[in-house]
């Protein structure tokens, strides 16, 4: 009896969700998409990876989309359970569909900064480059996403966001130094 219980809480908890997922959409048709604010998260989504396409190492660009990837996949795994948690929020919404995951600095930010920072002097100390990248990332731009009301830290220290960008580069840095690439027609 208590998994069908379950279920149909479940299924209830969904259409909550859904209610509010329309509510998101109705908050950026409303308020949000006349405002600067919202044409400037717009573009953070596009602006860094055009400039990514533009100053990439061509030769590496398979190594540095793979590093981009895993960026975007903990980055949002990061941010997931820090919202669920109540630990911050995201009170500017660029896009309804999803307005959790579909953010910025999931798909854009993060990534393009770790993928720009990894190929940006590649023989560099790599502790101190990631603590450089992960000092402006945390004390620059999460404080700056602050100050805009892009991001609400409810009282979450910056020096944890400095390690959660220092992780990010870390594990980015580790997928480009894996050396077993090669071809899969190869055999």
């Amino acid at each position: 009896m208590a998994f069908e219980e379950g279920l149909a809480r479940s299924e209830k908890a969904y259409n909550q969700f859904t209610g509010v997922s329309s509510l998101f959409a109705k908050i950026v048709k409303e308020d949000f998409l006349s405002t600067w604010q919202w044409w400037f998260g717009l573009a953070l989504f596009i602006v860094p990876w055009i400039v990514w396409i533009i100053f990439r190492k061509k030769d590496s660009t398979g190594r540095l989309l793979l590093a981009g990837l895993i960026t975007i996949i903990l980055s949002l795994t990061i941010d997931l359970a820090a919202l669920s948690l109540g630990l911050w929020s995201y009170p500017m919404v660029i896009i309804p569909l999803a307005p959790f995951l579909f953010l910025p600095y999931h798909f854009s930010l993060a990534p393009v900064g770790v993928m720009l920072t990894l190929q940006i002097k590649p023989k560099m100390n790599t502790l101190l480059k990631g603590v450089i990248f992960a000092a402006i990332a945390a004390f620059g731009g999460m404080n700056f996403f602050n100050a805009i009301d892009f991001y609400n830290d409810k009282n979450w220290s910056t020096l944890y966001d400095f390690i959660i960008f220092l992780t990010l580069y870390f594990v980015a840095y580790a997928v480009t130094r894996i050396e077993s690439y090669t071809n899969l027609d190869k055999g």
